[in-house]
């Protein structure tokens, strides 16, 4: 857009005249710039307000009037939630802390899903318990158009019981990041130039849930929970949603002016790679593209090195 006004402030006028005219510029500036921000869904200011409780209510307690929640794990039940809208492309994150001490057999995943059954894609955080004294692992995984088994595991360079910590999910048209603190620790790169599904057509919920998988959770199912320690709880705070919700987001989706589209996160700019190289290099614990047992010819996505 181009404005083509001959203002009176480019000539001499009285000081009153020209501090007038800087204001107009100003506002016509901010007008501007306003009508090509998009349209998009930020964070709510209370967990019910864009959440729901997907089972166990009674585990499932409010905090500081709604804006965060814990919780419970015992021998009756686990509990979730789940987002009341679906989003196509976007990024969210919460707040977690995760359980203390001793939580071996103790799962605590965040998670986006279509709900598609065979066809389904999702991006998934599963947050491992574990022996005290233990390092927590994080599993990342990425199901698309039904196919999933892309596990990596990282173990946390920090205790994530200790305080809350920022976990994200990063999503647009040319790759899915996994973020800890603003840190990269997973990339799933579009590469359906190669054949790999990559999820572009299906909104997904925002989910997350804490239950009870000892027979897989803590080192392949060697250990299991200790219900002494129950009950167990996790606590959340700072829903952050930005993206495209349904009923209808294809015009949202493919809107190019969306930030998360944006040149400066289309790919990992070189301080990102480098904290993403360093959390590959010193905290990588599993990695399904080194998994020879599982994939002795390692999957076509895994030729990048991201």
């Amino acid at each position: 857009m181009t404005f083509n006004i001959h203002y009176p402030c480019t000539f001499k006028m009285a000081y009153s005249m020209s501090i007038f005219c800087k204001t107009v510029l100003v506002t016509l500036f901010l007008i501007r710039f306003v009508t090509l921000l998009p349209v998009t869904y930020t964070k709510p200011s209370t967990f019910l307000q864009d959440f729901r409780i997907t089972w166990s209510n009674s585990h499932i307690k409010q905090l500081d009037g709604g804006k965060g929640i814990q919780l419970l794990l015992d021998h009756n039940s686990g509990c979730g939630f789940v987002s009341k809208n679906k989003y196509l492309f976007g990024r969210v994150s919460m707040k977690i802390k995760l359980i203390p001490g001793d939580s071996a057999g103790t799962v605590t995943p965040f998670y986006m899903n279509s709900d598609t059954d065979l066809i389904r894609d999702e991006l998934d955080f599963e947050f491992l318990g574990n022996r005290t004294g233990q390092p927590y692992s994080v599993q990342t995984n990425v199901y698309a158009h039904g196919k999933g088994d892309r596990e990596q595991r990282v173990n946390l360079w920090f205790d994530p019981a200790a305080d809350f910590h920022l976990y994200s999910i990063l999503w647009n048209h040319q790759h899915v990041v996994f973020l800890v603190d603003e840190v990269p620790i997973r990339v799933y790169k579009n590469n359906e130039a190669k054949g790999t599904p990559f999820p572009k057509s299906q909104p997904m919920g925002i989910y997350s849930t804490l239950w009870e998988a000892d027979d897989w959770t803590t080192r392949g199912g060697l250990e299991k929970i200790d219900w002494n320690q129950a009950p167990f709880y996790a606590y959340y705070k700072d829903f952050d949603i930005e993206g495209c919700p349904t009923p209808n987001p294809s015009a949202c989706a493919s809107n190019p002016a969306n930030w998360w589209e944006g040149k400066g996160y289309q790919q990992l700019d070189a301080v990102a790679m480098r904290r993403y190289q360093w959390v590959r290099m010193n905290h990588m614990v599993y990695d399904y593209c080194t998994d020879k047992q599982r994939n002795p010819v390692a999957p076509p996505e895994c030729m990048d090195k991201i």
